[in-house]
């Protein structure tokens, strides 16, 4: 079963951009980590799936309910921990989620639950335990849609994982998938700017050396260094950030890392 699923989704406030033409899918079961720079689109696909703020066009879907007609189910069986939240000092956490829920007239059992950059501001104790609960009501069936600017934690605790940028889908397959990629990591001392090589993104330059990713034929990269000067040169696999800020950063798909 699909716990979460659009299709075409778009929103726009007046003339601004909230979201284009989004098309997630989320399987039962799924922690599913959703990413994307500030301005993205993550707080407006978030609010569509609770049914706190209506489409302007296309269908959302949770729990095989539509978010906008059936809200009033969605939220009933849903849970939603933003970044930023404020309690009652003297009550307890139990009493207060039992308050919230009383107050909504709601079961306290979630089966999804969507959770917007929860770690912001907890130390990393705080943040193992927190991991820990997911692990926990994940083992019991629950679905997670968990949205962090914090690249490890996509990498340690989800399954799946969608990159938006600039209000619009740029990738979206299991985290194995989105870490494998043919490109290297080349990092060169003794130059000031790369070779000129089709291939080459993701460039950074100092004073005696430079940086980037590179994906092409190997041969073709060592023959254009040949004569440059070089003093050391190291080849490695790009880590799972830097595959992330290709993306972040204007690569796509079908543009640069695969």
């Amino acid at each position: 079963m699909k716990m979460i699923e659009t299709k075409g989704l778009t929103k726009y406030y007046g003339k601004s951009r909230g979201i284009i033409d989004l098309d997630l899918s989320v399987e039962q079961g799924e922690i599913y980590g959703f990413i994307g720079p500030n301005g993205a689109g993550k707080s407006t696909t978030i609010r569509l799936l609770l049914g706190l703020i209506t489409p302007s066009s296309g269908q959302a879907a949770v729990m095989g309910r539509d978010c906008v007609r059936e809200r009033t189910q969605i939220l009933s069986e849903t849970g939603y921990m933003p970044s930023e939240a404020m309690f009652y000092d003297n009550l307890r956490v139990k009493e207060v989620i039992d308050l919230s829920a009383k107050l909504h007239k709601k079961n306290c059992k979630k089966e999804a639950a969507r959770l917007y950059e929860p770690t912001s501001g907890l130390d990393p104790l705080m943040q193992k335990e927190f991991f820990s609960l997911l692990a926990e009501r994940n083992r019991e069936g629950a679905t997670i849609f968990l949205s962090s600017h914090v690249l490890s934690e996509i990498q340690r605790h989800c399954q799946s994982a969608a990159i938006i940028r600039d209000g619009r889908l740029i990738v979206s397959d299991s985290v194995e998938a989105l870490s494998r990629t043919s490109a290297r990591r080349v990092e060169i001392h003794g130059i000031k700017q790369p070779p000129a090589i089709d291939g080459i993104v993701d460039i950074d330059c100092g004073p005696d050396s430079v940086r980037f990713l590179y994906q092409g034929e190997m041969q073709a990269l060592i023959a254009s260094l040949s004569g440059l000067g070089i003093e050391d040169l190291s080849i490695s696999e790009p880590d799972i950030e830097e595959i992330f800020m290709h993306f972040y950063n204007g690569g796509g798909a079908g543009n640069g890392l695969v």
